[in-house]
């Protein structure tokens, strides 16, 4: 959770390097929507997280809440605040739905018709996880580190660290070591 500057610069840095850009730039940031998004995301975290320091903020906060809500909607994305941690990569638009009770670790990259849900309890999910297209995790279910859960896999049980799972309902299909190697960016890694 971003509770002060420094942490904010920290989760601003990690989601750069998880989208591969050294340098923002006004093309990148007019052309790279879902960077725009999260960028906007991660200045709301900011400012609600520390609103009660400075009233200033609340109003900055109302004011990129709404322009963002736009964007979100424009790109469908329902990803609410202070449930990603820093690194996390949306490959590209479309629908993701995300419950704002769910908690998911760094460098998560998550890709377009995903659903993380309720159903009598939320999932949480470990650092490194690979999120395929279409997939569904619903439940009180907890996902270990360094998953790659494949495209529209149905997960409602909870698995261990260090798995490619995928299917309906998902299974255990590979015991694949260290993921953050093969899917992530060397630079995450480094």
């Amino acid at each position: 959770m971003i509770t002060d500057k420094k942490t904010y610069k920290e989760y601003v840095f990690q989601d750069l390097k998880a989208y591969e850009v050294e340098k923002l730039t006004l093309y990148k940031w007019c052309w790279m929507d879902c960077l725009r998004f999260q960028l906007r995301l991660r200045r709301i975290e900011y400012l609600y997280n520390t609103m009660s320091r400075n009233p200033l903020r609340k109003i900055r906060w109302f004011i990129l809440e709404t322009i963002n809500h736009r964007l979100a909607t424009r790109l469908g994305f329902s990803i609410p605040k202070n449930v990603f941690g820093p690194g996390l990569c949306i490959v590209h638009y479309g629908t993701i739905v995300v419950n704002p009770a769910a908690r998911i670790g760094r460098n998560c990259r998550i890709h377009p018709s995903t659903s993380i849900g309720d159903y009598d309890g939320v999932p949480t999910l470990g650092d490194y996880v690979y999120i395929g297209p279409g997939a569904k995790l619903f439940g009180n279910i907890t996902i270990g580190d360094n998953v790659a859960i494949g495209a529209n896999s149905v997960v409602n049980n909870s698995f261990g660290s260090n798995v490619t799972i995928a299917g309906v309902p998902a299974r255990i299909i590979n015991d694949i070591g260290a993921l953050e190697q093969r899917v992530f960016p060397k630079t995450i890694r480094s």
